[in-house]
């Protein structure tokens, strides 16, 4: 790591400037969301709950599939990535043998955000009634049909099938079947846990992030799959609003002129945001591992795609510090078309000391890097079969 010696008081607000800077981190990594799956034994639950959490249906973190349920147990299954987002798969309303609403009362209705009612074929009375109850209570609920794949496999041995009108027809059953049980203008997600990029998956996704509120919706945002374009857009987003809040941070402590103090401060908020920015864009080794044999693409082509320094790796100051010098390097000839040019750095690296605007420059340039890289990666992922 980088060594310098300062004066014991000039370190305390180092100390500070850090804590403030890991703070404001954790906080926007803690918003607790909580997302309750119900629905009856063999609903296809937990590849559901598999597929939101980016997990193969027999990898050790995955939620069990084809297990007979006998207990009012909650089971709670925290994202790989990121522990704070839990989902919850809960017992089938119909095993309980439990009116609607001693059931909510008994899995703890106040701690989930919102509600997905899965079934795998129609929904029945039971569904209709825990929505009604929901709904009562005040939350959300979205009814989601599972195995959509499994329909239009059987369908397609007919004569004159269209998958577009088997999906519209086994839609208008079941939002028919839930009006005729009394819930008003039924929304139907129709879904396969093995093509997550297909069919409603991708417009339940959109959905659940509209509906929440927007703290909550950023930690939806993170923890969604990563193979989509979109998606990676949105997160790139997210990542740019931060990136304003920890240049605000890295302006309180450039502002100690004191030569070399606000480079551990300043490394350690680049190592934390870049860590944040590889994990949200599934560029870490676990998940690039993860999306390697879900998809059936070897590893190592996956990371064949890669083209920034920061993916695949851990994140240390470092190699921070290595790809901080070799942009720096280059940033003579970045200047000549920026507005305003990149920091010289004095004396690398003891007393090396980076400006906000420098600080904002050089997020920015890692997090397009990294995008960059999501990008290739997703590419590789859907073009596969072509």
């Amino acid at each position: 790591g980088l060594s310098y010696t300062m004066k014991n008081a000039m370190g305390s607000s180092s100390d500070v400037a850090a804590a403030r800077i890991r703070e404001y981190l954790e906080s926007k990594n803690n918003v607790l969301l909580n997302i309750a799956i119900t629905g009856e034994s063999g609903s296809g639950k937990s590849s559901f709950v598999n597929a939101f959490r980016d997990v193969e249906d027999d990898s050790e973190d995955a939620a069990p599939t084809g297990v007979v349920e006998t207990t009012l147990e909650v089971k709670e299954y925290p994202h790989p990535n990121y522990p704070n987002i839990i989902f919850s798969d809960l017992p089938g309303i119909g095993t309980t043998k439990f009116p609607a609403k001693k059931y909510l009362k008994r899995v703890g209705f106040k701690k989930f955000d919102f509600f997905i009612i899965i079934s795998a074929d129609r929904f029945r009375e039971n569904d209709a009634k825990l929505a009604k109850e929901i709904k009562k209570m005040g939350k959300n609920f979205y009814f989601v049909r599972s195995k959509v794949d499994h329909n239009l496999r059987d369908e397609q041995r007919k004569k004159d099938f269209s998958q577009e009108k088997t999906l519209t027809q086994i839609r208008d059953d079941c939002v028919k079947s839930l009006k005729d049980q009394g819930v008003e203008s039924p929304q139907v997600f129709l879904v396969s846990s093995h093509d997550i990029h297909l069919y409603d998956f991708p417009l339940l996704r959109e959905t659940l992030e509209r509906d929440l509120p927007e703290h909550k919706r950023d930690a939806l945002l993170l923890s969604s799959p990563y193979i989509f374009p979109d998606i990676i857009e949105k997160k790139k987003k997210v990542f740019m609003r931060q990136i304003w809040g920890l240049t605000a941070l890295s302006g309180v402590v450039a502002a100690v002129p004191v030569p070399g103090l606000s480079v551990g401060v300043d490394l350690a908020l680049l190592v934390g945001a870049v860590t944040r920015y590889v994990t949200g864009f599934g560029l870490n080794v676990a998940s690039l591992k993860r999306t390697a044999s879900r998809t059936g693409i070897p590893y190592d082509e996956l990371k064949a795609v890669l083209t920034s320094q920061l993916a695949a790796e851990h994140i240390t100051h470092d190699l921070i510090m290595k790809v901080v010098l070799q942009v720096s390097s280059r940033a003579a000839l970045m200047a000549a078309e920026e507005a305003f040019r990149f920091i010289p750095i004095v004396g690398i690296p003891a007393s090396m000391a980076l400006s906000a605007v420098t600080t904002y420059k050089f997020l920015k340039l890692f997090l397009d890097l990294l995008a960059e890289d999501a990008h290739r990666v997703s590419d590789k992922v859907l073009n596969k079969n072509k």
